[in-house]
């Protein structure tokens, strides 16, 4: 069955119709020391969320972004959540250990992750990209939850 993608997947309109070029093949490495890029998200509907063990709304909003990635990982949902560069990595880690992060959890040391989504700079900011990398929806703050798994719902049944 065929979703119609409107409203708010417009996202936005820089960014709607392709996926910025710095972003597709950005590197990054995770808390566990394994590399990876943003080309990898190809292929699977990704939320990229930008944090600070220091953001008040980022820890709040963490139970959410889990249940939200449990919900739909096994259907090709991945989440990505970055540290900020000025984020103490052991904060980070000691973070993610003791919530028990069950998604990906990267440290953008250099800042060129934030630069390349945009040049993010206020926590919480989350982008939700199609399976095909392309930014559909960026949020800044924490998201409307229900909303935003309506969203991830479409883009799942969508080819």
């Amino acid at each position: 069955m065929a979703v119609a993608l409107t409203g708010p997947l417009l996202g936005l309109s820089a960014c709607s119709d392709n996926a910025a070029p710095s972003v597709a093949d950005t590197p990054f490495t995770l808390l566990d020391g394994s590399k990876s890029s943003t080309g990898q998200f190809k292929g699977r509907v990704t939320l990229v969320n930008f944090w600070a063990t220091s953001c008040s709304t980022c820890v709040k909003e963490m139970p959410e972004l889990a249940a939200t990635y449990e919900a739909f990982r096994t259907r090709g949902f991945d989440t990505l959540a970055v540290a900020m560069s000025y984020d103490p990595p052991a904060y980070v880690m000691a973070f993610a250990k003791s919530r028990a992060l069950p998604f990906k959890v990267a440290m953008d040391h250099d800042g060129l992750l934030a630069k390349n989504f945009g040049d993010v700079q206020i926590t919480p900011t989350s982008f939700l990209l199609d399976q095909q990398g392309r930014i559909v929806k960026r949020y800044v703050g924490a998201p409307d939850f229900a909303a935003l798994r309506g969203l991830i719902e479409q883009l799942l049944q969508t080819t």
